[in-house]
């Protein structure tokens, strides 16, 4: 984030707390519009990342051809329609096709596209169409599970919901003992 982004947000987050009935002077708030700076800064940098970048050359040639996957990545993203957070777990498998990618390139793909605006469901796509698009598998499963503050703090204020979203591509859509192994694998709890 450049100099002058981050003398926007400050200036609209004066704005904000003006708005709302707050004193942008009081002692409490005189350094909040720097810090919430910051914290978009942190909660945007996605936008400032590609998949390439992500990936690099961690893509390899390998004759593996039964399902990788990696569950129970942690993610944060900020819902789009009311720029509030929403957190919880992604859970993402595919079955190689002559290719694999480094296990830790995964959470941080996830990571990328949740640093965005976003919705549940695109993030979801976004996951699973960035695994097709590096690695041309013979197909990928993504499920999101998560937990909206949009509806705990607000709106309908329901404190135990949460939202779970799947994508499924190629074997994960067709055939359905490979989508019900990938299920299986993330029902699987560690002890």
């Amino acid at each position: 984030m450049n100099d002058k982004t981050r003398g926007d947000l400050k200036g609209l987050t004066r704005q904000l707390l003006a708005a709302i009935g707050e004193d942008p002077e009081r002692e409490g708030l005189l350094r909040t519009p720097e810090r919430v700076a910051l914290a978009w800064e942190h909660l945007a940098r996605g936008y400032d990342l590609t998949l390439e970048e992500i990936v690099g050359g961690a893509c390899f040639d390998e004759d593996y051809d039964e399902m990788v996957t990696v569950k129970d990545i942690d993610f944060f993203s900020m819902c789009e329609h009311h720029l509030l957070p929403f957190f919880g777990r992604a859970h993402v498998g595919y079955i190689p096709n002559g290719r694999v990618i480094g296990l830790s390139k995964i959470p941080r793909i996830v990571e990328m596209y949740s640093r965005r605006l976003q919705l549940q469901e695109r993030l979801t796509l976004q996951i699973g169409n960035a695994l097709m698009e590096v690695l041309k598998p013979q197909g990928v499963g993504v499920v999101v599970e998560g937990t909206h503050l949009c509806m705990q703090m607000r709106g309908v204020q329901k404190q135990n919901s949460f939202a779970t979203t799947s994508h499924m591509v190629g074997v994960f859509q067709s055939n359905q003992k490979t989508r019900d192994e990938f299920f299986n694998i993330i029902a699987l709890r560690r002890n």
